[in-house]
C-alpha cells in the first residue's frame, strides 16, 4: 500500500497541498478525562485553503471537468456554502482559472468573506433565518443565479457523490494508513485498528465517507459518531425550535442527499457553549489553534466516550484508536464573540497580576486584558 499521507517535496500547484494532513495526540485532554484510549484529531487546516473542504473542493471541480460540466472560458461556478467549501472551490478556480460566485448565509465570518475575496471569488450574502427552500436562502439565490448567469453551474456540494467519496477514496485511507502503520509499544499499546471516527455533519459528506471506506475496508466494527448541532435535523425529528445556533459549517434544516445514516452508528446533539468552550479548550491546553466545529467534535466524542457504553466500549480500553475531525483553524474566526469574549476580558491571571506589579503604576506599558 502506498502511502496516501506523503506529500510531494516540490508542489506542481498549491492544490498538491490540499490532504495528508496529521494525526496529532490529545494526550493532555484524554487525562484530563480518564480516558485510556488513544486519542488524536485529524487537524484539517493544515490542507491549502484551511479545512476539511478543500478536498470535496478539487474533486467536485475535477471531476465537473472531466465530465465536461466545466469549461474554461464559458463556465461560471456558483455555490451555496457556510465558507469553507466556497474557499475550497475559490482556491481550486484561481488555480484553473474559472469565475467563482459563493453564496453565503450573513451568520458566516467575515474571514471567510474577505479570504473569499482574495481569491477573485464574488460574494452574494444571504439572510441566516431563511428556510433552505426559500428563494433567499442562499441556496435558492445559487438556483437563481444560475438560472440567468450564462454558463452558471452549480457544483452542489449537497448532492454531488464527489463530497463523500473525496473522504472515501482519501481522508479515510489516510487515516487508516497512519494508525496501521504505527507500532504498538508497551508506552503506547494500540489495536492498529481505527475503532472509532467522530465527525460533525453539515451536508453529511464527511462522517458519510469515512464510516463507509472503515467500516468496507477496514473494520466493520468501528464505532462512528456524527455530531449535529441543536436546532438542526441531521441527526433526526427532534423537539427542538429549528436554527438558532451560531456554530459555523455543521447542522442544516434539511437532510442532504450526500448523508447516508446506513454508515453513522451514533449521534450525539451539541450545543454553542459545547463547541466553543471545547474550542478555546482545545486552543489554550493543546496548541491547536481551531475553529467552533472541532470543538463541537470533539465535545461530542467525549460526551461519548464518558458514557457508560463508551467507556467500556472504547473509552476504558488502552489500544483503542479514537479519531476526531477538526475540520478548521482559527483564521475563520478571530472577530467573532464566542473567541473573543473568551480570551479578553476574564480577569487577571497570576502571571498577570505579577506583570502589572513589575511594571510599576508610572509605566506607560500596559497588560492587555
Amino acid at each position: 500500500m502506498s502511502n496516501p499521507t506523503e506529500r510531494k517535496l516540490i508542489f506542481d500547484d498549491i492544490l498538491d497541498g490540499i490532504g495528508a494532513t496529521p494525526l496529532v495526540r490529545l494526550d493532555k485532554t484524554a487525562k484530563a478525562n480518564g480516558l485510556k484510549c488513544n486519542l488524536f484529531a485529524k487537524v484539517e487546516f493544515f490542507s491549502s485553503g484551511g479545512s476539511v473542504k478543500d478536498r470535496i473542493a478539487r474533486r467536485m471541480v475535477e471531476q465537473a471537468e472531466l465530465e465536461g460540466r466545466l469549461v474554461k472560458g464559458k463556465s461560471v461556478v456558483i455555490e451555496p456554502t457556510s465558507g469553507n467549501t466556497g474557499i475550497g472551490l475559490a482556491l481550486a478556480c484561481a488555480v484553473k482559472g474559472y469565475p467563482v460566485i459563493i453564496t453565503l448565509p450573513e451568520k458566516m465570518s467575515l474571514e471567510k468573506e474577505i479570504i473569499l475575496r482574495s481569491l477573485g471569488a464574488e460574494i452574494v450574502r444571504t439572510p441566516t433565518e431563511a428556510p433552505s427552500q426559500s428563494d433567499e436562502s442562499n441556496l435558492g439565490v445559487a438556483r437563481r443565479l444560475k438560472e440567468s448567469i450564462p454558463g452558471g453551474v452549480i457544483l452542489d456540494q449537497y448532492s454531488n457523490p464527489n463530497n463523500p467519496l473525496a473522504h472515501e477514496l482519501a481522508t479515510g485511507p489516510e487515516i487508516i494508513y497512519a494508525i496501521q502503520k504505527t507500532p504498538s509499544t508497551p508506552e503506547r499499546p494500540s489495536s492498529q485498528k481505527v475503532d472509532m471516527v467522530v465527525a460533525g455533519a453539515g451536508t453529511g459528506g464527511t462522517v458519510t465517507g469515512l464510516g463507509k471506506v472503515v467500516k468496507e475496508t477496514h473494520n466493520k466494527e468501528c464505532i462512528v459518531v456524527g455530531v449535529d448541532p441543536v436546532g438542526s435535523v441531521l441527526a433526526g425529528p427532534s423537539d427542538d425550535p429549528l436554527g438558532g445556533y451560531l456554530v459555523e459549517g455543521i447542522g442544516y434544516d434539511f437532510v442532504p442527499d450526500v448523508l447516508n445514516h446506513k454508515w453513522v452508528d451514533k449521534w450525539i446533539k451539541t450545543t454553542d457553549s459545547d463547541a466553543f468552550d471545547q474550542a478555546t479548550q482545545i486552543i489554550r491546553e493543546e496548541g491547536i489553534l481551531v475553529g467552533g466545529s472541532a470543538g463541537s467534535n470533539l465535545s461530542g466524542a467525549l460526551r461519548y466516550l464518558t458514557s457508560p457504553e463508551g467507556f467500556e466500549k472504547v473509552g476504558g480500553v488502552e489500544g483503542k484508536n479514537v479519531i476526531v475531525i477538526f475540520p478548521d483553524g482559527i483564521r475563520n474566526y478571530l472577530s467573532k464573540s464566542w473567541l473573543v469574549d473568551r480570551v479578553r476580558g476574564k480577569g487577571t491571571s497570576e502571571l498577570g497580576n505579577l506583570i502589572k506589579s513589575s511594571l510599576g503604576e508610572g509605566s506607560s506599558a500596559r497588560l492587555a486584558l
